[in-house]
């Protein structure tokens, strides 16, 4: 974690160049830092898409999450926009995880393997 001094410290526009990312210090029309997060993001990736059941957090609601699913960003929002209408549900996209209102892991789980992908129902 860098301390205080190294977050505030760092120059955040140039006349020259217009804003600066903050990560690579490059401009931002020429930075890539979101391309090697989502490069590292993809890579660590087993090709195993796990589904579980969580309530956590969420006041007693049940979503089902979809994690692991080597796509991305903009291929996964299109994939979660495919299954919540398999299931007639509501969802979202958050951290490259899919999230979809209420259980529907069987559905799912029958849906991406008749795309291609390896399956595993995850948690209890």
């Amino acid at each position: 974690m860098a301390s205080l001094r190294d977050q505030l410290g760092g120059l955040v526009y140039s006349t020259d160049q217009g804003k600066i990312c903050p990560e690579c210090r490059e401009p931002i029309d020429q930075c890539r830092c979101e391309d090697d997060s989502e490069q590292a993001r993809l890579a660590a990736l087993d090709g195993i898409v796990r589904i579980r059941r969580e309530t956590s957090g969420r006041k007693g609601k049940g979503v089902t999450t979809l994690s692991g699913i080597a796509l991305p960003v903009k291929e996964l929002t299109a994939l979660a926009k495919e299954l919540k209408k398999r299931c007639g549900t509501g969802g979202a996209v958050k951290d490259a995880v899919i999230e979809i209102q209420g259980d529907h892991r069987d559905t799912l789980k029958a849906a991406l393997e008749a795309m291609g992908y390896k399956v595993k129902l995850a948690g209890g």
